[in-house]
């Protein structure tokens, strides 16, 4: 991989985070002709991306602005799939029901979102997930649900973008730690860092689950907090298990909570490499890592109950990350209107690989004065303070 690297005095853009959606909003800022430099205090994917499952689903979200940020971000990440090297697998998502009462929410919460799915009878799961438990009452088939390897998708896209825009149009930083900003004339031009600073037109801030304390550098407040989640990891099986990403009803219902608690829901699918990736956990504990038994357990239980043929499967590793949760369940994407010359793309929870494309994509747009595609209201930075 190749990266390309001078000291930099000047960018059009400062991205700080290089995740999947810092790497998004520099593929995109160069491709509209921007000069970009990338800073993180860790590696490319270190963080919160480093932790995911790679999901890009439109099946999950309630119908507004969300699900068509998704939808916008799904066509995109298509489009980026030209690119190879990232494990993109438009495999499709299978939501089941236990019971006749959740189905019937199933199919009432798909008619509102009007995207492509199907209904699946309970005696027609099992054409689509043969190793599916017996018993179950329907399901929902979302055929534009798909998953990438969020790591290489990071890596790759800020690769294509130094390689295709102009060598020294994109430059990556990493070890750099942000520790403020430099203002000039009443807004932001540059950052300041542990190794010099660094002057931009515009900062975006990308950092994730710690998005709310680059926002805190430049005095100003954004309610984002940071949702534990574990993941299981089995051994490589021999021949694929799962052909879909498939979870139960509660899933949909746990992300839209806004419990501080642990709540557990089944989500079961496969990679390329023949492992089975285990989910879903959410608790709001603050940064703690400490690994909790008693959750995986329940992720097991859970997953083996949806899956049987699990039982007899071996999990060889778990791994957790910190999902970047506001209070609203939306992303914050857009100017900053207390501290003009700063841009936010953080806040996305657990759908920011699914949503990077879309969030790069219409920064680029403001940043080079075209009108975005999608009302970015709905989004916008000021909004916690202006309903308190």
């Amino acid at each position: 991989m190749t990266y390309y690297w001078r000291e930099v005095c000047m960018s059009d853009v400062i991205v700080v985070g290089a995740g999947v959606v810092g790497a998004a909003c520099a593929y995109y800022a160069a491709r509209a002709g921007l000069d970009v430099t990338v800073l993180d205090r860790g590696p490319v994917a270190g963080g919160t991306t480093g932790s995911g499952e790679g999901n890009i689903l439109v099946s999950d979200k309630e119908p507004g602005p969300e699900l068509e940020l998704a939808l916008l971000s799904n066509r995109l990440w298509r489009e980026l799939s030209a690119l190879g090297g990232f494990e993109f697998e438009a495999k499709g998502g299978l939501v089941v029901a236990e019971t006749d009462e959740i189905q019937r929410q199933l199919v009432e919460l798909a008619s509102k979102q009007d995207v492509e799915h199907a209904v699946v009878a309970g005696e027609a799961l099992r054409d689509y997930e043969p190793h599916l438990a017996a018993g179950l009452a329907g399901g929902v088939h979302y055929p534009q649900d798909a998953q990438v390897q969020p790591m290489l998708a990071a890596a790759r896209l800020l690769e294509h973008a130094a390689e295709s825009y102009g060598h020294g149009a994109v430059r990556l930083r990493t070890g750099v730690s942000v520790t403020g900003f430099t203002p000039s004339g009443g807004r932001i031009t540059g950052v300041r860092t542990d190794q010099g600073d660094l002057l931009g037109g515009a900062v975006i801030n990308a950092a994730g689950t710690w998005g709310g304390e680059v926002a805190a550098m430049a005095g100003v407040e954004l309610p984002v907090l940071p949702r534990r989640g574990f993941i299981l990891v089995t051994e490589p099986l021999a021949e694929p298990l799962i052909r879909h990403k498939v979870y139960t009803a509660a899933y949909v219902t746990n992300v839209a909570s806004d419990s501080a608690g642990l709540e557990t829901s089944a989500v079961v699918e496969g990679t390329p490499a023949g492992t089975v990736l285990i989910g879903a956990s959410r608790e709001r504990v603050g940064f703690d890592r400490t690994t909790s038994l008693p959750v995986l357990g329940r992720l097991a239980a859970q997953a083996v109950a949806l899956f049987p043929a699990l039982r007899d499967v071996r999990a060889i590793r778990s791994y957790c990350g910190f999902r970047p949760y506001c209070p609203d369940h939306l992303p914050v994407i857009g100017e900053d209107p207390r501290v003009p010359g700063l841009y936010h793309a953080c806040g996305h929870e657990g759908a920011g690989i699914g949503l990077a494309p879309a969030t790069g994509h219409l920064l680029a747009q403001l940043l080079t004065g075209a009108g975005p595609d999608l009302d970015l209201r709905p989004f916008r930075p000021g909004r916690f303070q202006e309903s308190s």
